[in-house]
């Protein structure tokens, strides 16, 4: 009997373990594949980014592998705490209502919010929240949370549009069929080096901070992975990666 509830502790124990299960030391990171320069896709089909990057250079320092999994950006955390994945390194922000699902490591980046339009666009912000104008961010974002509240608290004369992606929201901006969007500054810069987009400016959000996310269980990995990262952004990889991505833009 004894012998029976040491085998049924030691399976629930390699079940709950991420890194452990099965033996290997592996680890499975969600990322938005279409957030650029942090996560996305690049032309020959394989995950790229900063994020990418950085997780790559963390899992290498542990001993470990890992494989970077596209997980559409609203259902991320919910992948997470469900063990489809076990990490999110994706430009994940910081906030309360994550930090209740999973736990965050120290923050490794801070990013304004911005709102962007076509480049020969002569609105403002103001006139984007009170001209009747129609408005694109990101799905399942703190900023799509946050303009809905304010839109209606202050009545802004503003219709939002919500989009799986940012780069999605970009091309409906320059295909006429919004006003202008709004997403993270790096994004932003990204975009406005390859596409005829300008930046508007920020809006009244507040500065967030990102920072990789997993279960709440998982203590161990957190305090392995904050140890790495820590040691990275110390290292001269951390500005090599800062520049290749031109994050300092």
């Amino acid at each position: 009997m004894r012998k029976l509830l040491l085998l049924v502790l030691c399976a629930l124990y390699f079940a709950a373990s991420p890194v452990l299960a099965a033996g290997k030391q592996k680890l499975i990171n969600g990322i938005d594949a279409n957030f650029p320069p942090f996560a996305f896709i690049d032309k020959s089909g394989q995950p790229s980014g900063f994020d990418v990057e950085a997780m790559n250079w963390i899992a290498k320092d542990l001993g470990m592998e890992v494989t970077h999994m596209p997980i559409e950006w609203d259902g991320i955390v919910t992948s997470l705490v469900t063990k489809k994945i076990d990490i999110i390194a994706s430009g994940m922000t910081i906030n309360k209502e994550r930090a209740r699902q999973v736990a965050f490591t120290e923050p490794y980046w801070v990013v304004k919010l911005v709102m962007v339009a076509k480049k020969d666009s002569k609105l403002t912000v103001n006139e984007v929240f009170t001209g009747r104008k129609t408005l694109g961010v990101q799905q399942g974002t703190p900023e799509a949370k946050w303009l809905k509240e304010e839109a209606a608290a202050k009545g802004y004369n503003v219709s939002i549009r919500y989009y799986s992606s940012s780069p999605l929201a970009v091309e409906d901006l320059l295909n006429g069929r919004i006003d202008a969007a709004t997403m993270d500054d790096a994004p932003a810069n990204d975009a406005a080096g390859k596409k005829p987009i300008r930046i508007l400016g920020t809006f009244g959000m507040p500065e967030e901070d990102f920072g990789y996310a997993v279960r709440k269980e998982d203590t161990e990995l957190l305090a392995k992975v904050n140890a790495s990262l820590k040691k990275l952004m110390a290292s001269p990889e951390w500005q090599k990666l800062i520049e290749k991505y031109e994050l300092n833009k």
